[in-house]
Formats: structure tokens, sequence, C-alpha cells
């Protein structure tokens, strides 16, 4: 396949690296933290369910900017979590790769949480009950059963968190800003080439995640499709 305008040796993919990067810690983090919320809002009696509720769903009705500019207060140096990590680390959380990471577990939380317990819901308490009677402790029990019966709940909240983990913008330009190598991921990048008119780069990488964003849809349409009977 030829090149004739140089197109890819004039390409930087770093951008797309640190995006895979930042999408998969970000979707690792999100199943240890996401899975033990998901199962209690699908078990829980709790009056405090829907207030629980409303939280993890913001960030899909909030706009990324305020949400990015609430963290940006949270995580600066002044504030008193990115002042103890300061303290501890020597590093500020803001304009930085773990900052983007802080950020992106908050955007990408309902994305992982709602798909999660939409599944253990389902499970419904029949079979964890089978498995007490047969003295199954309650974390066997869950590892034994409830997880392999969600196996298309947790394959589609990994698939959409690390998507939408990948078309992130708002909130990592408030929160990293844009640091060639630390925070410069691909949905800055094409915001840059736009805005300093290369169009011809700016169309490769939009054009990628397009496709990606399409083949993600499609995965997570097949995997949710009702199996007929034969």
């Amino acid at each position: 396949m030829t090149d004739p305008y140089g197109l890819w040796n004039a390409l930087d993919l770093g951008p797309l690296w640190l995006t895979l990067r930042l999408a998969a810690v970000t979707t690792l983090i999100l199943f240890v933290l996401g899975t033990p919320l998901a199962w209690w809002l699908a078990n829980t009696r709790s009056r405090l369910r829907p207030v629980v509720e409303a939280v993890t769903a913001l960030p899909l009705v909030l706009p990324p900017t305020v949400l990015g500019f609430y963290l940006l207060i949270l995580l600066s140096p002044t504030a008193p979590l990115g002042g103890a990590w300061v303290a501890v680390t020597g590093e500020a959380l803001t304009f930085s790769f773990t900052g983007l990471v802080v950020a992106s577990l908050a955007y990408s939380l309902p994305f992982m949480v709602q798909p999660l317990q939409a599944a253990f819901e389902r499970v419904g308490p029949g079979p964890m009950e089978a498995a007490a009677s047969l003295r199954a402790s309650r974390l066997d029990a869950f590892l034994t059963v409830a997880v392999p019966l969600s196996a298309r709940g947790f394959l589609t909240a990994g698939v959409l968190t690390f998507a939408h983990t990948v078309g992130e913008f708002g909130v990592v330009l408030m929160i990293g800003g844009n640091i060639p190598g630390e925070t410069r991921v691909i949905s800055i990048a094409i915001y840059e080439q736009v805005e300093t008119l290369r169009y011809a780069e700016a169309h490769v990488l939009s054009a990628g995640m397009l496709v990606f964003s399409f083949v993600v849809l499609a995965l997570v349409y097949a995997v949710n499709r009702p199996r007929m009977l034969a």
C-alpha cells in the first residue's frame, strides 16, 4: 500500500497508544470497583439505592466540562485530595496521566455499573439461594454462580467502558490539557489537528474512531441479541 503524501510518516501515533493505555487501565480498575457496587445496587433494599444510582449515573447527563471542572478543583494541589497526593508522591494529579485515570474512572463509571447491575438483576435470588443450600459461602456462590450467569453483562460493561474512555474529550481536556506523551489522547490530537488545519491527519484518526465505535456497538448488540430457539 503506497502513501504518496507521506501521511503515515507524518502521523503521530503516540496519542493512540496513550488512549488505549488509559482505556485499558480505566476498564480494569472499574471492573474491581464497579462489580461490588453493581451487585449491591442489584440486591439491596436500602433507601439509599436511588441516591447511589443517581450519583453513579451523573456522568451520563452532566456536560463533560462541568464534571471536568469539579474534578479539576478536587484534584488540584490546593485541595485536600490533590494535596495529599502531592505530599505522598511529590507530583500533582492535575495535568498528569494518573489524573486522567482518576477522571476517567468517574466519567466511565455508569458504563461499567449499569450493564453489570442489569445482568445481576436478571440472575435473581434463586441461583444464589440454591448455592447457599449447598453450603457455598456468599463469595463462592458469587464467583461460581452469579459471575458465570452474568458473563454477557461483564462483556458488555467492559466493551462499553473501554470504548467510552477512548472517546473522552471534555473531561480529559479539563484535567490533563494537551501534554505530548502524558495527556494528549486521541480526541485531543484530533481537535488540535483540526485547529491547525491538518485535515488529512484528522481524517485518518477520525475514521479510525468511527470504525472502532461501529465495531464496538455491533459487538454489544450481537452479544445481547436474544438467542432464538431451534
